[in-house]
């Protein structure tokens, strides 16, 4: 792929608009920046709640700490928060800030306003209202599609912002359907890595920030400390450790930034720790280490595409998927052997169920990089899955369609009772 190729600069774009950083499990921190949004709509605190919320948004947030709350979880502190310590410009980053003052006014505004949850059975997985009350006024913000995606702002009744994008691209995002593994090989091989050095450097730089405190300290199941003190220091042990203790910190209300791959940080901790542990234990050069992450990103982002933002299809399988096609590039491996790696890994993980996002993710992160691993060995030792085996398809591409139609659409009733589960 040369320069002058019109998808090399759609391929940046994607890596840009994708690779950007978030604070906490990206669906409570969705809510906290329509809450904020909606009371700077308002203008002052509200005396009463409503939050209108997609099956997915409820799974999501039920079970997770909500960073900067004292530990606090839920849907009503994730909204809470946004109101008393919110700033809507920094969008995921929107509770980044919040003062401990702020934090004993949220605990406040929980025990003193009415505030009412409603599941909402529509069309996107991902979608939110949150409406605010004072007296005679009102404002509510609508998110649906994607995690900052602002369809609808109304006050006191009155439209005052309409979009007519939902899940569809609109004309400020890169259309993602133009990706494909043989692309993002081609483009891997020649992007010029100043176009896409500082996100990546960025990525790795907040994911093994994260990555290390949750080895350093107790989070969660501390998933990725149980690795390395059980099973031993090989490269292949702290790929999944690596990956595991970020997400160990992040679901368990750690501060820290992580850079988010498809709108979600642990997907954005899982492509890119593994090759940080190869390229540390190979002492692989800094330039082939950025290649080797366009490979890892670009092939989630592409699986989920298909799969959709939220499903119930684990997104960490999809991620650990495409963090070993990036170790097979990091280590010198061609398009036939990353395309089959991706295949390999697909057949033997899909299937894992998303039921929230909280500490078991990190276990789900951990077994989704062993999955890629295990279809890497396969390729190098020349046993592949046939084609059309169960749900691989002729061809790395037809697999991938195969995943996303499973995902989007055979799972849809698995995530209602899910939903049911976890409501009852």
């Amino acid at each position: 792929m040369i320069k002058t190729d019109s998808r090399y600069n759609l391929y940046v774009n994607i890596l840009r608009e994708e690779l950007v950083p978030a604070m906490g499990c990206t669906e409570p921190i969705c809510l906290a920046y329509a809450a904020a949004k909606a009371r700077e709509v308002l203008c002052e605190i509200p005396d009463r709640v409503d939050i209108l919320a997609s099956g997915n948004i409820i799974k999501n947030v039920k079970s997770v700490i909500v960073p900067n709350t004292n530990g606090m979880k839920g849907l009503k502190a994730s909204v809470a928060i946004g109101i008393i310590g919110g700033n809507p410009d920094k969008e995921l980053e929107v509770i980044a800030n919040v003062t401990a003052e702020q934090k004993q006014e949220t605990e406040k505004f929980l025990n003193e306003v009415p505030m009412t949850i409603k599941h909402v059975d529509c069309q996107e997985q991902l979608d939110v209202t949150i409406k605010l009350f004072k007296g005679d006024n009102s404002a509510s913000v609508r998110i649906s599609g994607f995690h900052t995606n602002i369809v609808h702002i109304e006050k006191n009744n009155e439209t005052i912002f309409q979009s007519n994008t939902i899940s569809t691209p609109n004309d400020e995002l890169t259309d993602r359907s133009i990706l494909s593994m043989e692309g993002i090989y081609d483009f891997a091989n020649s992007v010029e890595i100043d176009a896409v050095k500082d996100i990546l450097k960025r990525q790795l730089e907040y994911n093994k920030a994260i990555s290390d405190e949750g080895l350093r300290n107790d989070w969660g199941a501390n998933i990725g400390s149980l690795l390395l003190s059980n099973y031993g220091n090989d490269v292949k042990v702290k790929a999944k450790a690596w990956a595991a203790a970020g997400s160990d910190a992040r679901m368990n209300g750690c501060e820290l930034p992580v850079i988010i791959n498809s709108g979600s940080g642990n997907q954005g901790i899982t492509v890119s720790m593994p090759v940080l542990a190869y390229a540390k234990e190979y002492n692989i050069e800094e330039e082939r280490v950025y290649r080797a992450l366009v490979v890892s990103n670009l092939a989630a982002i592409h699986q989920k595409t298909m799969i959709g933002r939220l499903s119930a299809y684990c997104g960490a399988i999809s991620a650990g998927c495409a963090a070993a096609c990036g170790v097979a590039y990091l280590l010198g491996e061609n398009l036939e052997t990353i395309s089959k790696t991706l295949s390999n890994s697909l057949a033997i993980t899909s299937g894992v169920i998303c039921d929230g996002a909280k500490a078991s993710c990190a276990a789900k992160i951990a077994t989704a990089v062993e999955g890629g691993l295990i279809g890497y060995q396969m390729c190098k030792n020349n046993k592949n899955f046939c084609d059309e085996d169960g749900i691989i398809g002729i061809g790395v591409e037809k697999t991938i369609k195969n995943v996303g139609t499973l995902a989007s659409k055979g799972m849809r009733e698995t995530d209602k009772v899910i939903i049911g589960i976890m409501t009852e």
